[in-house]
């Protein structure tokens, strides 16, 4: 592994090439929340005051979980405090954002901007980290899982996708809610408890078959969305012993009008070198890097990351490869072996 440097090393060797407009919040960005927030109750008082055929119904289920993720992206810009700067504000806007996802402003400050952007993957640190070959044979559920076959496995990993992030923002709930001040405690289980009343409530409104189109189909679309980008941000990165986040980030590209609804989401190591700037600077930040360190950033088309991640399984060893314990087959990571041109090279190490 190539020498690591801190995300404080690169950010203080790019922030003199950078304009101190860029380092102020961007308020603006609120009124892509407001359209998505329009369209999400139309989409509510559509399917629940209209009893439309079941084919429009699927379309404005896929509507809504599109709009559910994109409050998600922002709700996590938000909630980085790129958007406002008061904190009270800051927090009501976040937790508006991140209804449709059920995931309260001080859980996800507790789980996302302190434990993961500060120690991202680290083996034991990170919260959102895969688990190493050691953790695995301690967990007897990840043993099974890993005893079916590679294929298979893919499979149902991506599936499970559509509901990783619910799942996992209910683990991280109460993973964390012992480390809050006994008198915080109620308001972090108000945020979580009280979106998931909001959509029981929408159940008993419009009924069992319209809450499936209304909320249920689009959390799980919602789910795969934001899951497709997370997965992709650093399952395909070692794990580092330092938090290098063009060793342990990467950056996907989609089309241009996807990073204007996803509010530029992808541009992922560059968050991670300035989380407290709003994304909407983040091309120029792209540019930087890649011309003072072109080597070490990691770029790659959305389509082909998802590729890897169906090709390489998800558990570490040595924290720069990735293992198969069903067959011991080594696979690279990303600046150890893992090519980016599917095309022409393999997935797997030679070893």
């Amino acid at each position: 592994m190539k020498d690591l440097h801190s995300f404080g090393w690169y950010a203080a060797r790019i922030t003199p090439h950078l304009s101190k407009t860029m380092f102020k919040p961007v308020p603006s960005r609120l009124w892509g929340g407001f359209a998505y927030l329009l369209v999400i109750v139309a989409g509510f008082l559509g399917i629940g005051f209209f009893d439309l055929h079941i084919v429009f119904n699927i379309m404005i289920a896929g509507v809504l979980g599109a709009c559910f993720a994109a409050m998600g992206f922002l709700g996590h810009e938000i909630l980085h405090g790129t958007v406002v700067k008061t904190a009270w504000l800051r927090n009501f806007l976040g937790a508006v954002a991140f209804w449709p996802l059920s995931t309260g402003p001080r859980l996800w400050r507790k789980w996302h901007n302190m434990n993961h952007h500060v120690h991202t993957q680290h083996d034991e640190k990170d919260p959102d980290a895969w688990p190493a070959l050691e953790r695995l044979v301690q967990n007897s559920f990840l043993r099974v899982i890993y005893r079916l076959p590679f294929g298979l496995r893919a499979f149902f990993s991506f599936i499970s996708l559509s509901i990783q992030f619910t799942m996992h923002g209910l683990k991280m709930f109460f993973e964390y809610i012992k480390d809050f001040n006994p008198r915080n405690r109620p308001a972090v289980l108000l945020q979580t408890v009280l979106p998931w009343a909001t959509w029981i409530g929408l159940l008993f409104w419009i009924g069992p078959v319209k809450w499936l189109f209304a909320f249920f189909i689009p959390l799980l679309i919602a789910n795969f969305i934001v899951m497709s980008y997370i997965s992709t941000n650093h399952r395909l990165n070692p794990l580092t012993p330092v938090n290098d986040p063009l060793a342990n980030s990467l950056t996907v590209t989609v089309p241009k009008w996807v990073d204007v609804l996803h509010f530029n989401f992808s541009y992922h190591t560059e968050h991670h070198l300035f989380p407290s700037m709003s994304p909407k600077y983040y091309p120029v930040v792209k540019q930087h890097i890649k011309k003072m360190w072109p080597e070490r950033y990691h770029e790659m088309k959305m389509s082909k990351a998802m590729k890897a991640l169906w090709n390489t399984p998800r558990v570490y060893f040595k924290g720069n490869e990735l293992i198969d314990p069903n067959k011991e087959t080594l696979f690279g990571t990303l600046g150890n072996g893992l090519y980016k041109d599917s095309k022409t090279k393999s997935y797997k190490k030679s070893v």
